[in-house]
């Protein structure tokens, strides 16, 4: 009896994970991967700690972290979620920790403990992992697919589609049939020229608020002054929710921030309960709100308010000041970095063209389709990698059911 071959095009999450839960008895299985390493984006994940998941164990608020495809993962995540994810590593010796913000690491902090692992399971199946083999075309051949690549043909009985959202890997899945939502980039910070961040890289607030009023998008969260601008979830989390109609503003936008998070009138009240219980102090010195001292003194700077002054002494006029640059600082936003840790599309595979039962095409047979290739994303904090592990784990189940070719 003859094991079916399956090729997987592209050695990241989706595809490794997959491969890693594959029947070794039943199917002979070649990973196909353009670049000379494989699993490059779980190796940056997390700073290089590889943020493997997210500790939301209900299928119903999980999918609410997804701006695109929430519908669809919902029966996925029925099958595979989370506690499945944590439960497949712990098996295989690997330790998870789960952190305050409930994103979920290796205890060990580094990304090459889940490297290792993924990599490990594929070779102890002896299944084949070949890298630099650029795929140049798909073509379809009676009941199999002939894979054409730098290097030479593979045949294939199946194909697992993993390449992520790259334009020739979409061009590829488009001359076959498929429809492609065009791709824009969905995890990005804001660029941002503006005298109340200048020099000041680095600066955190912990419970910011960030909105779009033109788009009437408002999120909250941490956030960061970075060289360019602001970043940290709070504007990760706007720019995935909002990936598409950004696009379409060519990154050219108002915003609104509020770095206190708290609502403007209760800043007012605590300026003034500060005021009075320390009236001779002068304002430069005054530590009012949970900011930083150089912040502090920029606001002071930018509400043209002389940092010497005694803080009973100033007017109603320069405290409103104070107030709304802390609380409605207006921003002109004038274009975006990529995330360097997390960079994630908008776009690809249309996912009416997907049975999210097995992750199999509805356009070609015997051709599966998961990870970033679909259109699907998420926000920050390891949502995506959840979305690759649950989708490859149904793919898996549903071609170990397939099995051995028998003779006729």
């Amino acid at each position: 009896m003859q094991k079916k071959k399956i090729i997987i095009i592209g050695g990241g999450a989706a595809g490794f994970f997959c491969a890693a839960n594959l029947d070794a008895n039943k199917l002979s299985v070649t990973i196909l991967e353009q670049n000379s390493d494989v699993l490059q984006k779980v190796k940056i994940s997390g700073g290089g700690r590889c943020n493997v998941s997210h500790a939301c164990f209900d299928p119903k608020e999980l999918v609410g972290f997804y701006p695109r495809g929430n519908k669809e993962l919902l029966s996925v995540f029925h099958k595979f979620q989370p506690g499945d994810t944590m439960d497949w590593f712990e098996k295989r010796n690997v330790a998870l920790k789960i952190e305050s913000d409930n994103r979920i690491f290796p205890e060990t902090n580094s990304s090459q403990t889940i490297m290792d692992t993924l990599v490990n399971e594929v070779l102890r199946r002896k299944f084949k992992i070949e890298t630099k083999i650029v795929v140049l075309d798909i073509q379809r051949q009676n009941e199999q697919y002939l894979v054409i690549t730098n290097s030479g043909e593979y045949l294939a009985d199946y194909i697992i589609y993993t390449t992520g959202s790259s334009p020739k890997s979409l061009k590829i899945l488009q001359n076959l049939g498929h429809k492609i939502v065009e791709p824009v980039p969905s995890l990005f910070t804001f660029n941002i020229k503006n005298d109340t961040l200048k020099d000041l890289m680095g600066t955190s607030f912990p419970h910011a608020e960030v909105s779009i009023p033109k788009l009437k998008m408002e999120e909250s969260g941490p956030m960061l002054i970075t060289h360019w601008g602001l970043s940290g979830p709070a504007i990760l989390k706007i720019s995935a929710w909002k990936a598409r109609e950004l696009a379409a503003q060519q990154y050219r936008f108002e915003i609104l921030v509020n770095f206190l998070g708290i609502d403007k009138d209760d800043a007012e009240e605590t300026f003034k309960n500060f005021r009075s219980e320390n009236p001779k102090k002068t304002i430069g010195n005054s530590k009012i709100y949970n900011i930083t001292t150089r912040f502090w003194h920029r606001i002071l700077w930018i509400s043209k308010v002389n940092l010497e002054k005694n803080i009973s002494n100033l007017t109603a006029r320069e405290i409103q000041n104070i107030i709304q640059n802390l609380c409605e600082n207006e921003m002109s936003v004038s274009g975006k970095s990529t995330y360097k840790d997390e960079f994630v599309t908008a776009g690809g595979v249309e996912l009416k063209e997907v049975d999210f039962k097995n992750m199999s095409s509805k356009i070609l047979s015997n051709f599966y389709l998961a990870g970033e290739v679909l259109n699907i994303d998420a926000v920050t904090g390891g949502f995506n990698f959840q979305a690759c592990w649950s989708e490859a784990w149904l793919m898996a189940q549903d071609l170990n059911s397939k099995g051995i070719i028998r003779p006729k």
